[in-house]
Order: structure tokens, then C-alpha cells, then sequence
């Protein structure tokens, strides 16, 4: 079978259902093992109440998803995409089966040796995340915005299935001796099945649906080189000379350099900076240490994630009605800037609120951040060719990863002033 030339309507196609469900699954796969750590926060804080794990671990975490990002994105079109997701979704399914292992080697005890050694699992959640995010986003930046839309309902989907697992497991475990500990190991080893399950379909499902094969070969008629060994998987092309010719015709189409695409994206660039950097500056250590005591008592964090989680969820599916999605840069650039009222707005209810009004703006931070996600991602692509979609798609991530790692140090201000802070 040879390379399409693109001459084919993808509406023609079949595989598009389907791939909207999968890319919903590779995005749930790609935060499931992140979101898991978040929100058995309890656990961890029952082990080491004197390490602010929540901060600590998020703190560890971003540092590495935004260095390796940085390093992917610059040299994102000389990377195989196939080789780089199918090694972070294999790296987030060890590391999570690490967690479980480790936690049976020391009998779930606390001390800074399991600290560290849960750190050194997370960091590797960030390498994880930096190959999966940029690699899938940047390979569905080509395709349709819906694929882009599902994904990123995926990632807040891992949020809110997360959370309401958690609750099942802290119900049914909460009265057994040990409960909390072996609710968690449950826990991860879901999110370890579903990794694992993430792995088996980008590797093997994914890349034959019609619809994706006849994006990735328009791709490659456009210069990109990052989908040969997609295409080859898919049995698209298996000759040497068909491969040596696409990649002549690479050399020969002019792309815009990651330079160029970044400063006339700057503005989108700088939406998803400013989205997370507020996001992160109160999700999730904020909630876990600044909201008090109330009558939900040890529920009450995970009450106040789980709302986050779906608001989160619900409002990546907004941009599907037209009349909700925001498509102007400046009504974007307007509408993200008025989201920092929030932080004056959760100081002023962690001091004097009760836990309804809590509850109600954990729920608006969650609606804003996926609808104004959605809409920034799915616009940005529009208009260029594959290779600089698939260049941009790692961009837009890497200021993505860049305002989370920006919203976690400045998680730590809320500190200031609080006694027993360290």
C-alpha cells in the first residue's frame, strides 16, 4: 500500500468516532498517573505530615515536564513522535507500578528515604508528561480540532474519574484496619492498568484508523518527517526509496522556523502561560493547606478537588457549541486576565467564607480553565501547514507546562505568614 496523496475527504473516511474516543483515552492516559498523586494527597500527608507533600511532589514534577519539554519542542522535527509517545506512556506505566512496589517494599512507611523515593517517581511522571502531551498534541495539531478537543477532555476526564475513585476507595477502606493505605494501592494499580491500556492502543489501534493514516500521509506530502515511522506502523509504506523520496520532498518545502511560529502565536503563547500560572498558584496546594477545617472534615479537600476535576471536565466540551466558543485573540487575552480577580476572591473565603462559597469558586477555576484551554488550542493550529502545526502544537504545550511550573512556585506565597509553614 502506498502514501495517499491527500487527494481524499477525510469526512470520507472512516475511524473518525473512533479516533475521537481514543485520543479521549491517550489524554485520560496522559494525567491519570499525575492526577492519582494528587488526589491521594491524604495518604501521603497521613505518611509525611511534615513535608507538605502536595507542594514538594508538585514541585518536583514541573521542573522535569518543562525542561525535557523545552528540549523536545526545540528539536520536535527531528524526533520520532511514534517512538516518543510510546515511551512516555511506557514511562508513566512503569513509574506508577514503582509506586505500588516500593510502598509494599517499606510497609507504607513514612521517614525521608519513601519521600525521596516517591520523588524520584514523580520526576519521572514529568519526563513522562513532556514526551506524551507535546508529542500527541503536536501530532493531532495536523488532524481535526475535535481530535484536539477530546484529547484535552481526556486529560480533565483522568481528574474527575480520579476523584471519584478516590472516593469509592476512602468509603469502602475508611473502617478497615490500614483502610487508607490499601484503598491507595488500589488505586494506583488502576491507574496502572490504564497506562498500560494507553500503551496498547497508540501502539497498535490508533495509527491504522483510515482517518488518522490519511492525515499523517498529508503530513508527510507537506514535509513532515516525524510521522515516517507512524506510517510505516500503519503499513502505509514499507520501501526504503518511497521513504528516502517524502523525505526529499521535506527538504524541499519551506516551514516556517519554531522562531517565526512562536512571535506570530505570542498572544496564544501567553493565554495558556497566564491560564495555569493562575490555576497552579491554587491547585492543588492551596486547597489541601490554606481552606481550614470544616464540617466535611477529612473529606473536604477531596470534595473541593473533585469539583475542580468536574468543571474541569464539563467545560472542554463547551467549545463544541459554537455560540460558547470564544475564537477572538483579544476576547481570549480579556477573558484570562480577568481570571486573576479569583486570587483576592479564594483569600478572602479561606479567611472569612464557609465551605459553600469554597466549593463555588474551586468549581468557576475548574469551568475557566478547560473552556479557555479548548479555545486557545483549537485555534492556534489554524491555517498552517503539518509540520508547522505539529511544531506549534509543542510550542503552545511548552507555555502550557511553563505557566504550571510558574503556578507551583508561586503556590508557596500562600505560606507566607502561616504558622507552622515549615
Amino acid at each position: 500500500m502506498t502514501i495517499a496523496d491527500g487527494g481524499d475527504s477525510p469526512t470520507r473516511l472512516e475511524g473518525k468516532v473512533s479516533a475521537i474516543i481514543v485520543c479521549w483515552l491517550l489524554g485520560f492516559g496522559s494525567l491519570v498517573s499525575w492526577n492519582s498523586m494528587l488526589t491521594i494527597g491524604d495518604y501521603y500527608y497521613n505518611l509525611f505530615p511534615d513535608y507538605h507533600p502536595s507542594r514538594v511532589l508538585t514541585l518536583v514534577y514541573q521542573p522535569f515536564a518543562f525542561i525535557t519539554m523545552a528540549i523536545l519542542a526545540y528539536n520536535e522535527s527531528k524526533i520520532n513522535t511514534r517512538r516518543r509517545n510510546i515511551f512516555g506512556y511506557f514511562l508513566f506505566f512503569a513509574s506508577t507500578l514503582m509506586l505500588i512496589v516500593m510502598d509494599l517494599a517499606t510497609s507504607g512507611s513514612g521517614g525521608i528515604g519513601p519521600f525521596i523515593g516517591i520523588c524520584s517517581f514523580v520526576a519521572c511522571f514529568g519526563v513522562a508528561d513532556a514526551f506524551v502531551q507535546g508529542g500527541i498534541v503536536g501530532d493531532l495539531s495536523f488532524m481535526l480540532p475535535e481530535f484536539i478537543q477530546s484529547f484535552f477532555a481526556g486529560l480533565a476526564a483522568s481528574g474527575a474519574v480520579t476523584s471519584a475513585l478516590r472516593f469509592i476507595t476512602k468509603a469502602a477502606f475508611e473502617k478497615y484496619d490500614n483502610g487508607l493505605r490499601k484503598g491507595t494501592m488500589l488505586f494506583l494499580a488502576i491507574s496502572a492498568f490504564f497506562e498500560f491500556l494507553c500503551l496498547m492502543l497508540y501502539t497498535y489501534y490508533f495509527p491504522k484508523l483510515p482517518i488518522v493514516k490519511y492525515f499523517r500521509s498529508k503530513a508527510a506530502s507537506e514535509g513532515a518527517k516525524t510521522v515516517k515511522a507512524d506510517l510505516v506502523a500503519a503499513g502505509i509504506q514499507t520501501k526504503d526509496d518511497q521513504l528516502l523520496q517524502y523525505e526529499d520532498n521535506a527538504d524541499q518545502v519551506d516551514r516556517l522556523s519554531n522562531k517565526q511560529l512562536f512571535l506570530q502565536n505570542i498572544d496564544y503563547g501567553l493565554d495558556l502561560y497566564l491560564i495555569y500560572v493562575l490555576t497552579l498558584s491554587i491547585f492543588p496546594g492551596f486547597l489541601y493547606e490554606n481552606t481550614g477545617e470544616h464540617q466535611l472534615g477529612s473529606w473536604y479537600p477531596l470534595v473541593l478537588i473533585a469539583a475542580y476535576n468536574v468543571w474541569d471536565l464539563i467545560s472542554r466540551y463547551l467549545p463544541l457549541v459554537k455560540v460558547l466558543k470564544i475564537e477572538s485573540r483579544k476576547g481570549l487575552m480579556i477573558t484570562i486576565l480577568s481570571r486573576f480577580l479569583l486570587i483576592p476572591a479564594f483569600y478572602f473565603t479561606a479567611k472569612y467564607g464557609d465551605q459553600g462559597w469554597m466549593i463555588f469558586l474551586v468549581s468557576f477555576l475548574g469551568l475557566t480553565n478547560g473552556h479557555l484551554t479548548v479555545c486557545v488550542m483549537t485555534a492556534a493550529p489554524k491555517g498552517y501547514k503539518g509540520p508547522e502545526q505539529n511544531a506549534l502544537g509543542n510550542i503552545l504545550v511548552l507555555c502550557l507546562l511553563s505557566g504550571i511550573f510558574s503556578g507551583v512556585a508561586l503556590d508557596w506565597l500562600w505560606l507566607i505568614g502561616k504558622k507552622n509553614a515549615f
